[in-house]
């Protein structure tokens, strides 16, 4: 098999695993942009493999990681697939319909398309709109909007949550000459 096909089977992959849609709309918000030192497609088992200060951006969602592995598998239900992102950290970011950012750091961070599930574990971190979680493990239901966090179990230190307040801005600055 030629590297050009290669190529062309892991980009397919990979550009599935952000939305399914992606092919057929072709306008710059569907683009997947994908920067590696090098890239690998393991073909019997749907694999393809980024390494070497990568960088994914797809829309409002970017990944950075020393490594990701695309799994791409029926029993992973309708978008097939699974992205595991590891590094020192690995970062998932996402800027969410509200205009905040999520953002979610690890030793490694795993995302399954189809169920919109991030799991991320070792020194596992995650913040939005001033509120941030540290823990061993933390899995994030995207859809629900659901966190769960737990500490390692040889882990004395606890699940850590840091809840900043929110700005006032309902106070109007007053004029000159009214009291």
């Amino acid at each position: 098999m030629s590297n050009k096909l290669t190529c062309s089977l892991i980009l397919l992959c990979t550009l599935s695993a952000f939305h399914p849609a992606a092919y057929a709309e072709n306008s710059p918000a569907d683009q997947v942009i994908i920067s590696s030192g090098t890239q690998l497609a393991q073909l019997q088992t749907n694999i393809g493999v980024f390494e070497e200060n990568v960088e994914i951006i797809h829309g409002e969602r970017k990944i950075l990681a020393d490594r990701l592995e695309v799994h791409r598998r029926e029993e992973l239900g309708k978008n097939k697939q699974l992205l595991v992102a590891t590094g020192s950290p690995a970062v998932f970011q996402e800027r969410q319909a509200d205009g905040t950012l999520l953002k979610a750091t690890a030793k490694e961070v795993r995302y399954d398309v189809a169920n919109r599930m991030l799991t991320i574990k070792g020194g596992a971190e995650i913040s939005q709109a001033g509120q941030k979680i540290s823990a061993q493990t933390i899995v994030y239901d995207m859809e629900k909007k659901l966190i769960s966090a737990q500490r390692g179990e040889q882990e004395q230190n606890r699940v850590r949550t840091i809840l900043l307040p929110e700005k006032d801005n309902t106070k109007q600055p007053q004029e000159k000459g009214n009291p």
